[in-house]
Formats: structure tokens, C-alpha cells, sequence
């Protein structure tokens, strides 16, 4: 008697289809939020956050690089804080977890709305509320 084997091969399982990639880009997303935040909570520390901000501080700065996080700190030069490098930083981050926690929320979804019609509908929903928060967080970041 031979059994057959449950498994599928690379072949059969299609892995360069929609939720495949999808898969990946969730893991690499979470790797490219720790990656952002941790070199920016490092900037904060080499700019000289260690001696002029408290450890709340420097996390706020690390998880939204924004010039507006150290205004309220005992930072006497604000320049380096505020150049466009930094708005990119928190420009990537934001962008970063917008898209992987809209992801993480259709997928949520996708298990619980049974119909094609209710999926289709918490998708473009999602879609509209990822690009309309993203626009908004650009804004805040590039004008502040």
C-alpha cells in the first residue's frame, strides 16, 4: 500500500501568486518597522538624546522621527532634528506600518465576511482608508 504524500510542490503550490507575495511582503514589512525604528531611536542617541531627552523621548522620536517630538525636550538646537532626512525616515515608517497593518486587517476580515460581495466591499474600504491615512500622515510630517 502506498501513501500519498500531502504535501505540494513548489509547482503545484504557486508561489509567486497574489498571497504568496502577500505573505512575504508582511514579514518584511514588520523586519523594515524594527529596522526603521531602531535607527532611529541610534539617531536619537548619537544627536545627543542621551544627555538632553528622557527615555520616553527618545522612544517617541524612534517610533515617529518628527522635529515636533523634541520642541518640547531640553534640545537647544532644533536644525538637526528637522532636516529632510529625518521626514524621510518617518515618512518610510509611516507608509511602512500603514500598509502592513491595512494588510493584517483584510486578512482578519477575509476569515470572518463570508460573502464575495462583503469582502470586495472591506477591501476597497480599506484601501480608501490606508491612502487617505497615509495622505494625512504625509501632510503632518512634510509641514511641521
Amino acid at each position: 500500500m502506498t501513501t500519498k504524500s500531502r504535501t505540494l510542490s513548489i509547482k503545484q503550490r504557486g508561489l509567486t501568486n497574489f498571497e504568496s507575495i502577500m505573505w512575504i511582503f508582511t514579514r518584511l514589512s514588520a523586519l523594515a518597522m524594527y529596522a526603521l525604528i531602531l535607527f532611529g531611536m541610534i539617531g536619537a542617541l548619537v544627536m545627543g538624546a542621551r544627555e538632553q531627552m528622557n527615555f520616553a523621548d527618545v522612544m517617541r522620536w524612534a517610533f515617529m522621527p518628527n522635529v515636533t517630538h523634541v520642541q518640547s525636550t531640553e534640545v537647544p538646537d532644533l536644525n538637526p532634528w528637522s532636516n529632510p532626512f529625518w521626514k524621510l525616515t518617518a515618512s518610510a515608517l509611516l507608509l511602512v506600518a500603514v500598509a502592513h497593518g491595512v494588510h493584517g486587517l483584510v486578512v482578519i476580515a477575509d476569515d470572518y465576511i463570508t460573502s464575495e460581495g462583503g469582502r470586495k466591499f472591506v477591501r476597497l474600504l480599506s484601501i480608501i482608508m490606508m491612502a487617505s491615512m497615509s495622505l494625512m500622515g504625509l501632510y503632518i510630517i512634510w509641514t511641521s
